[in-house]
């Protein structure tokens, strides 16, 4: 889909590793550049982790409902979005 439209997508592989800083990083990345996401084997991801994991994707699409141009995410630091991101 990402193809028909034009919109760059980022394929992340997830494994039991990941932890919520990492998946921040990546949320905040995808922000920033505008561009989709997709998250292979998602239910590999530590319960505890996903519990986080699902505040911040929730700070991300409050900013997008709102058509903000920047904002704090969860650890506080304030990212520029980029709109297109989802």
């Amino acid at each position: 889909m990402g193809r028909m439209l034009g919109i760059f997508v980022v394929v992340f592989n997830c494994s039991d590793q990941m932890d919520y800083k990492a998946l921040g990083k990546i949320y905040k990345g995808l922000a920033m550049a505008g561009c989709w996401g997709c998250f292979d084997e998602f239910n590999r991801i530590d319960l505890d982790v996903l519990s986080v994991a699902a505040s911040q994707v929730a700070c991300v699409l409050a900013a997008q409902r709102e058509r903000s141009k920047e904002f704090v995410f969860t650890d506080g630091q304030t990212v520029q979005l980029r709109p297109g991101c989802s």
